[in-house]
Protein backbone atom coordinates (compact mmCIF):
# COMPACT_ATOMS: atom_id res chain seq x y z
CA UNK A 1 0.00 0.00 0.00
CA UNK A 2 3.00 2.51 1.15
CA UNK A 3 4.63 1.69 -2.19
CA UNK A 4 1.36 2.27 -4.04
CA UNK A 5 0.85 5.86 -2.11
CA UNK A 6 4.31 6.52 -3.28
CA UNK A 7 4.60 6.06 -6.89
CA UNK A 8 1.27 8.23 -7.15
CA UNK A 9 3.21 10.73 -5.16
CA UNK A 10 5.78 10.74 -7.63
CA UNK A 11 3.35 10.46 -10.66
CA UNK A 12 1.81 13.71 -9.25
CA UNK A 13 5.43 15.60 -8.87
CA UNK A 14 6.30 14.85 -12.62
CA UNK A 15 2.65 15.77 -13.67
CA UNK A 16 3.26 19.10 -11.59
CA UNK A 17 6.61 19.08 -12.98
CA UNK A 18 5.83 18.87 -16.61
CA UNK A 19 2.70 21.34 -16.36
CA UNK A 20 5.24 24.05 -14.94
CA UNK A 21 7.89 23.30 -17.10
CA UNK A 22 4.78 23.77 -20.45
CA UNK A 23 3.57 26.95 -18.48
CA UNK A 24 6.82 28.54 -17.86
CA UNK A 25 8.40 28.28 -21.79
CA UNK A 26 4.45 28.99 -22.97
CA UNK A 27 4.97 32.19 -21.09
CA UNK A 28 7.47 34.95 -23.05
CA UNK A 29 5.39 33.36 -26.61
CA UNK A 30 3.49 34.74 -28.90
CA UNK A 31 0.28 33.79 -30.99
CA UNK A 32 -0.29 35.15 -34.09
CA UNK A 33 -3.27 34.57 -36.35
CA UNK A 34 -2.39 35.02 -40.32
CA UNK A 35 -5.30 34.80 -43.09
CA UNK A 36 -3.21 34.95 -46.57
CA UNK A 37 -4.27 33.74 -49.72
CA UNK A 38 -2.75 31.98 -51.69
CA UNK A 39 -2.64 32.12 -55.55
CA UNK A 40 -1.43 28.91 -57.66
CA UNK A 41 -1.26 30.22 -61.42
CA UNK A 42 -0.35 27.69 -63.24
CA UNK A 43 -1.68 29.30 -66.92
CA UNK A 44 -0.53 32.29 -69.01
CA UNK A 45 2.47 33.92 -69.39
CA UNK A 46 3.25 35.18 -65.51
CA UNK A 47 2.89 30.92 -64.24
CA UNK A 48 3.97 30.88 -60.72
CA UNK A 49 4.29 26.91 -61.25
CA UNK A 50 6.67 24.85 -63.11
CA UNK A 51 6.74 21.21 -63.18
CA UNK A 52 10.33 19.27 -62.59
CA UNK A 53 9.60 16.23 -62.98
CA UNK A 54 6.49 13.58 -63.52
CA UNK A 55 6.38 10.10 -62.40
CA UNK A 56 6.58 6.94 -64.95
CA UNK A 57 2.87 6.97 -67.18
CA UNK A 58 2.86 3.66 -65.85
CA UNK A 59 2.59 5.09 -62.25
CA UNK A 60 0.38 7.61 -63.07
CA UNK A 61 -3.06 8.03 -62.40
CA UNK A 62 -5.83 10.99 -62.27
CA UNK A 63 -3.77 12.30 -59.40
CA UNK A 64 -0.98 12.64 -61.16
CA UNK A 65 1.21 10.58 -58.78
CA UNK A 66 4.37 11.43 -58.98
CA UNK A 67 4.16 14.61 -60.35
CA UNK A 68 7.00 17.82 -58.46
CA UNK A 69 5.73 21.46 -58.89
CA UNK A 70 8.05 24.37 -57.52
CA UNK A 71 6.05 27.48 -56.87
CA UNK A 72 7.01 31.09 -56.31
CA UNK A 73 3.33 31.77 -55.75
CA UNK A 74 1.69 35.58 -54.34
CA UNK A 75 0.03 35.70 -51.23
CA UNK A 76 -2.19 38.39 -51.28
CA UNK A 77 -4.39 39.80 -47.77
CA UNK A 78 -6.99 39.05 -50.11
CA UNK A 79 -8.98 36.70 -52.52
CA UNK A 80 -8.74 38.74 -55.64
CA UNK A 81 -4.78 38.37 -57.24
CA UNK A 82 -4.86 41.47 -58.91
CA UNK A 83 -6.65 43.98 -56.40
CA UNK A 84 -5.45 42.61 -53.67
CA UNK A 85 -2.23 44.03 -51.55
CA UNK A 86 0.22 41.60 -52.23
CA UNK A 87 2.01 40.33 -48.69
CA UNK A 88 4.32 37.13 -49.47
CA UNK A 89 5.12 34.90 -51.66
CA UNK A 90 4.85 30.95 -50.83
CA UNK A 91 8.08 29.70 -52.04
CA UNK A 92 9.07 25.73 -52.18
CA UNK A 93 7.11 23.06 -54.14
CA UNK A 94 4.85 20.40 -54.03
CA UNK A 95 4.24 16.62 -54.76
CA UNK A 96 1.61 14.57 -55.81
CA UNK A 97 1.99 11.75 -53.04
CA UNK A 98 -1.49 9.80 -53.41
CA UNK A 99 -1.62 7.36 -55.79
CA UNK A 100 -5.04 6.36 -55.40
CA UNK A 101 -6.70 10.10 -54.49
CA UNK A 102 -5.45 13.73 -54.65
CA UNK A 103 -3.05 14.27 -51.94
CA UNK A 104 0.05 16.60 -52.36
CA UNK A 105 2.96 16.62 -50.04
CA UNK A 106 3.70 20.34 -49.47
CA UNK A 107 6.90 21.70 -49.05
CA UNK A 108 6.83 25.48 -48.60
CA UNK A 109 7.93 29.29 -46.78
CA UNK A 110 5.74 32.14 -46.94
CA UNK A 111 8.27 34.84 -47.29
CA UNK A 112 6.46 38.12 -46.60
CA UNK A 113 7.65 40.99 -48.40
CA UNK A 114 5.25 43.65 -47.14
CA UNK A 115 3.72 44.80 -43.86
CA UNK A 116 4.49 44.03 -40.15
CA UNK A 117 6.24 40.61 -41.24
CA UNK A 118 8.44 42.03 -43.85
CA UNK A 119 11.68 40.41 -44.03
CA UNK A 120 10.25 37.05 -42.08
CA UNK A 121 9.18 33.71 -42.84
CA UNK A 122 7.07 30.46 -41.66
CA UNK A 123 7.70 27.15 -42.85
CA UNK A 124 4.83 24.69 -43.71
CA UNK A 125 5.55 21.06 -44.60
CA UNK A 126 2.98 18.40 -44.91
CA UNK A 127 0.46 16.49 -46.28
CA UNK A 128 -2.76 18.48 -48.58
CA UNK A 129 -5.75 16.23 -49.39
CA UNK A 130 -7.06 18.19 -51.64
CA UNK A 131 -10.20 16.91 -51.97
CA UNK A 132 -11.15 17.65 -48.55
CA UNK A 133 -12.79 20.90 -48.14
CA UNK A 134 -10.46 22.21 -45.39
CA UNK A 135 -6.83 20.78 -44.80
CA UNK A 136 -4.89 21.05 -42.01
CA UNK A 137 -1.08 20.83 -42.11
CA UNK A 138 1.46 21.43 -39.56
CA UNK A 139 3.80 24.93 -38.97
CA UNK A 140 7.48 23.78 -38.47
CA UNK A 141 9.54 26.87 -38.20
CA UNK A 142 10.29 30.24 -38.99
CA UNK A 143 12.59 33.30 -39.55
CA UNK A 144 12.53 36.78 -38.20
CA UNK A 145 9.29 37.56 -36.53
CA UNK A 146 8.15 33.74 -36.45
CA UNK A 147 11.60 32.50 -35.02
CA UNK A 148 10.98 28.90 -33.33
CA UNK A 149 7.36 29.07 -34.65
CA UNK A 150 4.90 25.65 -34.35
CA UNK A 151 1.37 25.76 -35.18
CA UNK A 152 -0.65 24.93 -37.93
CA UNK A 153 -2.78 26.22 -40.97
CA UNK A 154 -5.73 25.35 -42.62
CA UNK A 155 -6.41 25.69 -46.11
CA UNK A 156 -9.55 25.98 -47.86
CA UNK A 157 -10.41 26.05 -51.55
CA UNK A 158 -11.82 29.88 -52.81
CA UNK A 159 -11.23 29.39 -56.34
CA UNK A 160 -10.80 26.32 -58.98
CA UNK A 161 -10.37 26.55 -62.32
CA UNK A 162 -10.61 23.03 -63.95
CA UNK A 163 -9.21 24.05 -67.35
CA UNK A 164 -6.22 25.65 -66.59
CA UNK A 165 -5.63 24.39 -62.72
CA UNK A 166 -5.24 28.00 -61.27
CA UNK A 167 -6.39 28.36 -57.85
CA UNK A 168 -6.94 30.77 -55.50
CA UNK A 169 -6.86 29.25 -51.60
CA UNK A 170 -7.39 30.48 -48.08
CA UNK A 171 -4.68 29.78 -45.78
CA UNK A 172 -5.34 30.41 -42.03
CA UNK A 173 -2.04 29.99 -39.81
CA UNK A 174 -2.26 29.72 -36.19
CA UNK A 175 1.23 30.84 -35.31
CA UNK A 176 2.95 30.24 -31.87
CA UNK A 177 6.74 32.33 -31.97
CA UNK A 178 9.42 34.11 -29.51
Amino acid sequence: MAASACSRFGFTCLLALALLAATASAAGEKETHLRVYWHDVVSGPNATVVQVAEGPSSNASATGFGTVIVIDDPLTEGPNLTSSRLIGRAQGMYVSAGKDSLSLLMAMNFVFVDGAYNGSSVAIVGANPAERTIREMPVVGGTGAFRLARGYCQARTHWFDAKTGDATVEYNVYIRHD
